[in-house]
C-alpha cells in the first residue's frame, strides 16, 4: 500500500466527529449527483438539437463551449479551492452547476445554448477540482486508497442519469422540467450531506499562492499519463458505436454493445480498484492498467468480430477505470503545491486528451481506417506503463 503524504488540505483536519463510512458516503453522494447531472444533459442533447433546429455542424461548434469553459477555469478553480477549502467551494459550485443545468433547458437559440454551456463547463470544473480535492483529503485522513470508488460513484450516477433521461423522454417531459428535478436532487444532497464532508481549520499559509504557477516536471508527467487515459476514454465514448457499426458489422440492436461493455467494466474496475491498490500498490496497478488498455485495443483491432471486440472493449474499460483517480491521488500528495492546485494542473493536461482524442481518431480514420485509429490509441497504454515505471513520485 502507498504511504500517502500529508498535504495542506489535511494537516489541520478536525477529527473528532469523523466516521469513515459517513464521510465516504457523503463524498460518494456528491460524485453520484455530478454523474447524474452530466448524464442528464448528455441524454437530452438530441431533444435540444431538434427543438432548436440545429445542424450537425452547428451543434458540434456549440458543444465546444463546454470544454472551453472547463479549460479556462482550471487555474481559478485550483486557486479558489486552495484559498477557501474544498468544502466551501462545493457548497457554492454544486448548487450553481445544477442551476445552470436548468438554464440549458431554457435556451431558445443556438447562441443561448452555447453561452449557458460555457457556464456549465465553468461551474462543472469548480465542482470537479473541489470534489477531487475533498477525495484526496479523505484518502490522506483515512490513510488508505479510496479515490477509485468515489469515481465509481460518478459512473453509477452516469448510468442513473442516462436511465432518468430515457424515462423522461419516454414520458415526453421537456428537458427544462427534467433538469429542474435533477437540480432539486442536487440541492437536497448539498443540504443533507455537506455537514459530513471533511473540513479544515483556518491556517496561515506560509506563502501566497500565485494564480498561475509553473507546473513541476512530476505534475506534467502525471498529466501526460492522464492525457493518454482520457484520450482512450474519449475514443470509446465517441467512436465505439461507429466502430461496432462500420468495422465489427454488428447488428443494429447490438451496436451499443461495445459502449455498454466498456462502461460496465469501467464502473466495475473503479469499485474494485481500491482493494487492488491496497494489495499491489499504486505503481504496479498503473503499470498493469496500461498493458490491459493496449491488450484490449489490439484485441478489438486484430480480431474485429463481435465477441472478440466486446471482450477487447471490456478490457479497455477495466484498464482506464483507475488511472485518472490514481493520478489525482498522487498529484494531491505533492508537497510543493496545494492539492487543489496540483489537481488543477494535472487535470488541465489530462483533459486535453479527452478533447483531442476523438478528433484525432476522425482524422486518421478519414486518411486510412478506423482500425488504424484505434491501434494508435492502443499504443497509449504502453506509454502509460513506461512512464509510470520511470516516475519516482509513484511509489509501490
Amino acid at each position: 500500500m502507498d504511504n500517502l503524504s500529508p498535504n495542506p488540505e489535511v494537516v489541520s483536519l478536525e477529527p473528532d466527529s469523523y466516521k469513515e463510512r459517513t464521510v465516504r458516503l457523503a463524498i460518494s453522494l456528491f460524485y453520484f449527483i455530478q454523474g447524474i447531472s452530466f448524464a442528464s444533459w448528455a441524454s437530452r442533447i438530441p431533444d435540444l438539437k431538434s427543438s432548436l433546429n440545429l445542424s450537425d455542424a452547428a451543434l458540434g461548434s456549440i458543444l465546444l463551449a463546454l470544454p472551453l469553459g472547463q479549460l479556462i477555469t482550471m487555474p481559478f478553480s485550483g486557486k479558489m479551492t486552495s484559498k477557501y477549502g474544498s468544502l466551501k467551494v462545493l457548497r457554492l459550485s454544486v448548487p450553481l452547476y445544477s442551476f445552470v443545468l436548468v438554464g440549458l433547458g431554457l435556451a431558445n437559440s443556438g447562441w443561448q445554448l452555447a453561452f449557458v454551456l460555457l457556464l456549465f463547463g465553468i461551474s462543472g470544473n469548480l465542482c470537479n477540482i473541489a470534489l477531487n480535492t475533498q477525495a484526496v483529503a479523505a484518502e490522506s485522513y483515512f490513510k488508505k486508497p479510496i479515490m477509485t470508488s468515489f469515481h465509481g460513484a460518478w459512473s453509477i450516477g452516469g448510468f442513473t442519469g442516462a436511465l432518468i433521461g430515457l424515462g423522461m423522454m419516454n414520458f415526453h417531459i421537456s428537458p427544462m422540467y427534467h433538469f429542474v428535478v435533477v437540480m432539486l436532487l442536487a440541492w437536497l444532497n448539498v443540504a443533507l450531506s455537506n455537514g459530513y464532508l471533511i473540513r479544515k481549520k483556518k491556517v496561515t499559509e506560509p506563502h501566497k499562492a500565485k494564480l498561475f504557477q509553473k507546473p513541476s516536471g512530476v505534475l506534467i508527467q502525471l498529466g501526460i499519463i492522464g492525457f493518454c487515459s482520457m484520450a482512450t476514454e474519449g475514443a470509446m465514448f465517441d467512436w465505439s458505436g461507429v466502430y461496432f457499426k462500420d468495422i465489427v458489422k454488428a447488428p443494429h440492436a447490438l451496436i451499443i454493445l461495445g459502449y455498454a461493455s466498456f462502461m460496465i467494466m469501467m464502473a466495475t474496475g473503479r469499485f474494485l480498484g481500491d482493494n487492488i491498490i491496497q494489495r499491489f500498490g499504486r505503481k504496479r496497478s498503473l503499470q498493469v492498467s496500461g498493458f490491459i488498455i493496449t491488450a484490449g485495443m489490439f484485441l478489438s483491432v486484430l480480431f474485429p468480430h463481435i465477441i472478440s471486440a466486446t471482450l477487447g472493449f471490456m478490457l479497455v474499460g477495466l484498464g482506464v477505470s483507475g488511472i485518472v483517480p490514481m493520478v489525482y491521488s498522487v498529484a494531491g500528495t505533492n508537497t510543493k503545491v496545494a492539492p487543489s492546485m496540483a489537481i488543477a494542473m494535472v487535470s488541465s493536461v489530462s483533459y486535453l486528451g479527452f478533447l483531442m482524442g476523438p478528433p484525432l481518431i476522425g482524422y486518421i480514420s478519414a486518411l486510412a481506417n478506423l482500425r488504424y485509429s484505434y491501434a494508435l490509441i492502443g499504443c497509449f497504454g504502453i506509454i502509460i506503463s513506461m512512464m509510470v515505471s520511470r516516475l519516482k513520485a509513484i511509489s509501490n
